[in-house]
């Protein structure tokens, strides 16, 4: 039988501290990062063992990797916090990428209504409206077209495609995350697009739509192509982290494997 490792546990924080937190853990040797969070989890009294975060007491950083070996860590204690509600990382980006695919079919399908109602609180600062019947230039439907496709891979990637290293972040950092995705990316970008002062509502090239849509589908084929791989690289469930090769990769120095 192997033997066993005793570890012990300090609160990192006196004003998060966990109140039944054990002096110490026995664990068998081959115990990693997760096994003990839900052995402590269990011990205290937590009831989700995602919440129970554990850090290096000597350089005080976090354990990231759930699944390294603590006899690897060559660690005799380990600091204890209580994280706070969790979110699975999958959910976090469900949510990151929903937002612009809430906001563009609003300000594409209901643009008669809503800019008529904004114009007079912009007028002094954009062109006068090159369309008062409702059109919609092609760029401007190219455009939603693109946003959505790529909004909806990203959520098929998310579901189907990417394995995430870490199970769980804090669930209030949802709102940071997603300030990017669903205010600069949804709602100020479809507010520009669809509005019939728009640069976009005067776009008649048609050349340069054909081009930019050509552009389009290689980049979003590409994006995918090395999502797929990437998420290759790792086992399931697993947390390593391989080189990439190919695909453009010997062109970088230190790809960043995010899935």
């Amino acid at each position: 039988m192997a033997a066993d490792l005793t570890v012990k546990l300090t609160n990192r924080s006196r004003k998060q501290a966990i109140k039944r937190l054990p002096a110490s853990l026995d664990l068998p040797s081959t115990a990693n990062v997760e096994d003990a969070k839900i052995a402590i989890a269990s011990k205290a009294g937590v009831s989700d063992h995602n919440r129970i975060g554990l850090f290096d007491p000597t350089t005080n950083k976090t354990l990231k990797d759930r699944k390294a070996l603590l006899s690897d860590l060559k660690l005799d204690e380990l600091l204890v916090k209580d994280l706070g509600p969790q979110l699975a990382w999958r959910t976090v980006f469900l949510i990151e990428y929903f937002g612009p695919l809430l906001f563009h079919p609003i300000f594409f399908g209901l643009r008669n209504y809503i800019y008529p109602a904004l114009y007079p609180y912009v007028k002094d600062f954009v062109p006068v409206p090159s369309y008062n019947d409702g059109t919609l230039s092609v760029s401007q439907r190219i455009t939603f077209a693109c946003v959505m496709l790529h909004f909806l891979k990203r959520e098929f990637e998310t579901a189907f495609i990417h394995k995430f290293s870490a199970s769980t972040m804090p669930a209030f950092n949802v709102f940071r995350n997603s300030f990017f995705y669903w205010a600069v990316a949804g709602l100020l970008a479809a507010v520009e697009v669809y509005a019939p002062f728009s640069p976009a509502a005067k776009a008649e090239n048609l050349s340069i739509d054909a081009l930019g849509l050509a552009l389009y589908c290689f980049g979003e084929f590409m994006n995918f192509r090395v999502h797929y791989y990437l998420s290759s690289l790792r086992s399931p469930g697993g947390t390593e982290r391989q080189i990439p090769r190919g695909l453009g990769f010997e062109l970088v120095t230190s790809p960043q494997l995010h899935v």
